[in-house]
């Protein structure tokens, strides 16, 4: 006869499974073997010789087995689904411990599809283990899990009942060698922030030890090792005695950059671009800034920044070693815009052709409206990071509504830039410009066409604060901006004006779903009448980065031909909702307002107001905007509705 010997769950809880062993007995002789098989036919089908001494017969195979007696709750019967539960983890940190049970479950892994007894059976003791598991990572050491099935409902219920007990706590926190990192050592123990008392826990162990090892590779230690934790549990007392063992290998202060030959630039450079200079406390912050900086360039495929023994015991200094990347870059670009027409622009850069970080680019632009033909040079990081010095000369003829004009401009500036990798609270500009240009318009009292050309310098200057969170998409906070450029110009007489401009937006989370964002600019011009000022130097407004719905620069005051003549002063007005939609699409209903004036001072009437929708895709690079805008209350000519397309938010 067959026993059945049951599987208890013991300190797993993992529920009952009926295995089977045969009675020990009375085997037979060797010479009993031989005989029988001698006699016995070799055909596998044939029946088994008895056992006499054993006191059973073979069981007969053609027939059924009996059904085992269990000793426990079981589940029996064909597949079903099931539903599961865990009761009792309401006074322990249930939320993070069920989050984890669900993701490594395998009840919940294979929840709603049908399971054998067996299956579920195996599934549940599984899943005690693990909730045992994360229990004792929790500091419950002494945490029991039964497991019950429940089959009163349609489908069965496995419940996990657990018992956590009482929760484990630090007994001692030994930090050896941290007395080694002198007046550092309460700083340290801060950042670690585990003491005697407190609950044990293993996620709090490992965000105490990476904590302290960033600290002490923070405050001068570039050589420290912290070594793993070590947990010594005392049962008998429910305490832990967490160690570790702390070698902080000298306080050091920056010393040199060290470049290998690499081809790209030297150590003289890279410490331009460095937020530290030699003699400052070694900061390891500071050298993962960097090595983000260097990456940054374009210029650097990899980079590798190693702390070496410096010339002195107290410093250390860095070898840095960096891998190029292609240096050139080829770039397109097909557009068609209403009042701009069809373009094609195309452009090819050498970005370290003057080494450190001297970029050559030649730019050309063929379009119905515009044509353009530049040659730029750039330096990045002089003289300190994200500072860029550009040079430029530039051939072009536009062919606007308002004018047509030929200009050769040269100008230079020097700025400090933001970007999607650092964005900075302030960036400025200071710059200057020689240009010569040929423009036609007309005379706004007759209409009759005329051909002036102005030689113009300027010395622009921006400044800008940025208060917004992402430079993309900002979806909180503001942003204000203003640019002058005092300007001299002979055209017949010389004679000068300031072109003034400010600029302002705010953006407000309204939920996680939308975001309200508003936009104002004002623009004026000083020291001259708008019809001595070169038409290509005064305001318009209209487009898909001013007022939506209208056409390029067509808002404002027109001539007899019914064509925009730009103005003195300008004022404009924007408020949009950005709302998600589903995944990353989104639609933003807007409304704009602004127009052009010929005084100093815009005032603020006859305000031209365009509306529409846009969507928007929110892309890993920026979200990609299409805007469709209708003019509310249009002059004569303007379309009834406008198309823009372009990265990034409208402002």
């Amino acid at each position: 006869m067959y026993r059945p010997v049951p599987r208890r769950a013991g300190t797993a809880g993992a529920g009952i499974l009926l295995l089977f062993q045969p009675i020990a007995a009375h085997g037979q002789t060797a010479s009993q073997s031989a005989a029988a098989s001698q006699d016995r036919s070799l055909d596998p089908t044939s029946p088994l010789d008895a056992m006499p001494d054993l006191g059973v017969e073979w069981p007969d195979l053609s027939q059924e087995a009996p059904e085992p007696v269990a000793t426990g709750p079981r589940m029996t019967g064909a597949e079903t689904r099931y539903s599961y539960r865990i009761d009792g983890l309401d006074d322990v940190e249930a939320d993070r411990i069920r989050e984890r049970f669900e993701s490594l479950s395998a009840l919940a892994q294979h929840h709603g599809d049908p399971a054998s007894p067996a299956q579920l059976d195996r599934r549940a003791g599984q899943d005690a283990d693990l909730l045992k598991e994360l229990l004792r990572a929790a500091g419950y050491y002494d945490a029991d899990v039964v497991v019950e099935v429940d089959q009163q409902q349609a489908e069965p219920a496995v419940v996990l009942h657990v018992d956590p007990r009482r929760r484990y706590t630090f007994g001692q926190v030994q930090l050896a060698g941290i007395a080694d990192t002198g007046s550092h050592e309460d700083d340290l123990r801060k950042a670690f922030g585990l003491n005697a008392g407190d609950p044990v826990d293993a996620d709090r162990i490992d965000a105490a030890t990476t904590a302290l090892r960033e600290r002490i590779h923070d405050t001068g230690f570039p050589f420290a090792k912290v070594s793993d934790p070590q947990l010594t549990v005392d049962h008998s007392s429910g305490t832990a005695t967490l160690a570790l063992n702390i070698s902080p290998g000298g306080n050091r202060a920056f010393g040199k950059i060290i470049t290998p030959d690499n081809g790209v630039f030297g150590a003289d450079h890279v410490q331009a671009i460095a937020r530290f200079d030699p003699g400052d406390v070694y900061d390891e912050e500071k050298v993962d800034d960097l090595r983000r900086a260097i990456i940054q360039t374009g210029l650097v495929s990899s980079v590798r920044i190693t702390p070496v023994e410096g010339e002195s015991s107290d410093q250390v200094d860095l070898n840095v070693a960096m891998e190029p990347a292609p240096p050139r870059t080829i770039a397109g670009e097909l557009g068609y815009g209403t009042g701009e027409g069809a373009r094609a622009e195309a452009s090819w850069t050498h970005r370290n052709l003057f080494p450190p970080e001297g970029a050559l680019t030649l730019r050309g632009v063929l379009g119905t409206r515009e044509q353009l033909a530049n040659v730029i040079f750039t330096r990045h990081n002089v003289a300190g990071r994200d500072r860029v010095l550009t040079a430029q000369v530039a051939a072009t003829h536009v062919d606007r509504d308002a004018y047509e004009a030929r200009t050769l401009q040269i100008s230079g500036s020097l700025e400090r830039q933001t970007n999607i990798f650092f964005q900075k609270k302030w960036t400025w500009s200071l710059g200057a410009e020689l240009l010569a240009s040929n423009e036609r318009d007309v005379i706004v009292s007759t209409g009759e066409p005329r051909e002036r050309t102005y030689f113009i310098a300027a010395l622009p200057g921006t400044l800008t604060y940025d208060g917004s969170d992402d430079l993309l998409n900002p979806t909180r906070g503001f942003r204000l901006g203003g640019r002058i450029s005092p300007e001299l110009s002979l055209s017949g007489s010389a004679f000068g004006y300031t072109r003034v401009q400010f600029d302002a937006s705010a953006y407000q989370p309204l939920s996680d779903r939308l975001v309200l964002a508003e936009r104002t600019r004002l623009g004026t011009i000083v020291g001259a009448p708008r019809d001595a000022v070169a038409p290509s130097r005064r305001f318009y407004a209209g487009g898909g980065a001013s007022v939506r719905g209208y056409g390029y620069q067509d808002i404002g005051p027109r001539d007899p031909n019914n064509d925009p003549i730009g103005g003195r002063s300008l004022a404009e007005f924007s408020i949009e909702a950005r709302v998600r939609v589903f995944g990353n699409f989104g639609v933003v209903p807007f409304l704009d307002a602004g127009n052009i004036y010929t005084d100093v001072i815009p005032t603020l009437s006859n305000l031209r107001f365009g509306t529409g929708l846009g969507v928007r895709y929110y892309s890993s690079f920026g979200p990609i905007r299409v805007d469709v805008g209708t003019p509310l209350n249009p002059q004569s000519g303007d379309p009834r509705i406008a198309v823009y397309v372009s990265l990034g938010q409208a402002f």
